[in-house]
């Protein structure tokens, strides 16, 4: 039986538009996803929580479902815990769900699988509703040879060139699990699934997949960039703003 005032781990998903937001993680300059929610709790049941996030975001990137989890002692339901946080958030940050969890839940390092979505949009003008959601690439793109270029990310490989400097990873050996791009007019959506990521990964990757898209990378290249873990030979970084953190997966 669970006893209402009993310290529980609680588990939450969050939607959030990042564009305000310096990032999930809390610094000491900037305001984040991660301090704005540490403040709705505190605001909600007097506690000053310590969050742990499954990720973390740069600047911009939004989130459609992150994951976090922190322990609490307060009697609000679990089932009611995210409507009470709600009215404490700004409307750019919203908890969609709650859930006591394992005492040893981790939401980072128990996630099996994290999947993003990559938002592009490729006319020559950029369209002004769309600002701070898509990513802007004025060119127009080669659908079928980023189709195609898709298929050598996926499977276990060393992603040295896919990573940005400054990443204190211990390997960079990750494995991606599914990638794959799908087109409505001048809109392209890219969606890639790995068991981890490295530091913007999946912005350099889409970058070099772009870059394919416009022939300044060749397809038959692809796979010589990745095992060449070379970052001077892979493709740009794209904008954080295009960037969703989709969904995590965990074993239970």
């Amino acid at each position: 039986k669970v006893v209402l005032n009993s310290v529980r781990n609680l588990a939450l998903l969050l939607s959030f538009n990042g564009s305000k937001y310096h990032g999930w993680q809390r610094q000491k300059n900037a305001v984040t996803v991660e301090e704005t929610l540490s403040n709705a709790i505190y605001k909600i049941t007097g506690e000053q929580a310590s969050i742990i996030g499954c990720s973390r975001t740069d600047a911009g990137v939004h989130a459609l479902g992150y994951v976090c989890n922190f322990k609490s002692n307060t009697k609000i339901p679990t089932e009611k815990l995210p409507l009470a946080l709600n009215t404490a958030l700004p409307n750019d940050i919203r908890t969609l769900k709650c859930k006591r969890v394992a005492d040893d839940f981790h939401s980072r390092f128990c996630a099996v699988s994290k999947t993003y979505i990559y938002k592009v949009y490729s006319d020559v003008i950029s369209n002004p509703l769309l600002k701070d959601f898509v990513y802007h690439f004025p060119y127009e793109l080669n659908y079928s040879k980023m189709e195609r270029a898709t298929l050598p990310f996926i499977g276990t490989h060393d992603f040295s060139a896919f990573m940005s400097s400054g990443s204190s990873q211990v390997t960079t050996v990750r494995e991606v699990i599914d990638f794959h791009v799908s087109k409505e007019n001048n809109h392209f959506n890219f969606e890639i699934t790995a068991n981890a990521f490295l530091y913007n990964m999946v912005r350099i990757i889409i970058g070099t997949v772009l870059y394919v898209g416009i022939g300044k990378i060749q397809l038959q290249d692809i796979e010589q960039i990745i095992a060449c873990r070379d970052r001077k030979r892979s493709g740009i970084t794209a904008g954080p703003e295009g960037l969703y953190l989709s969904s995590v997966k965990y074993n239970e």
